[in-house]
């Protein structure tokens, strides 16, 4: 990869988002001048959600209701969905699987931004009982 795109590829942020961020982005808004004229530079944020919960799981019509209000209401600029299967390590040395959701947005790198997206994990764990959320962003040029 050329050195002019590399900032372009460099993950911020890979942590499972518990009681606290693993991983804090940059306070101010970073500029990258290898995007060139026909693009700009954003963020990619995936965010994986897992839906078994101690009761049972998360239902698809809670998912529609919860990417309404909670998602789409601080990026309603848009995002893309997806089904998954995923599977983690359990404290106790077992792989668990489960169906998952991964949410993927771009947007701007503002601290306004990164605080909806770290909004949107609380109120999902909090609503369906889940211990974490896989966060996971980068930096992209995006032609908007």
């Amino acid at each position: 990869m050329p050195k002019q795109l590399l900032p372009a590829a460099v993950i911020l942020a890979v942590g499972v988002v518990g009681g606290a961020t693993a991983t804090r982005l940059a306070a101010q808004p970073v500029r990258d001048q290898g995007c060139g004229a026909a693009s700009t530079p954003q963020l990619r944020t995936t965010l994986y959600f897992g839906t078994s919960r101690p009761k049972g799981s998360v239902s698809e019509l809670e998912w529609q209701l919860f990417l309404r209000d909670e998602v789409t209401a601080r990026f309603p600029d848009g995002l893309t969905v997806w089904d998954a299967q995923g599977q983690w390590r359990a404290s106790s040395g077992d792989v668990d699987h489960e169906r998952s959701k991964v949410l993927l947005l771009v947007h701007a790198d503002t601290p306004k931004a990164r605080e909806s997206v770290q909004a949107v994990i609380a109120r999902y764990r909090k609503m369906f009982d889940q211990q974490s959320v896989l966060w996971e962003t980068a930096r992209v040029c995006a032609a908007l």
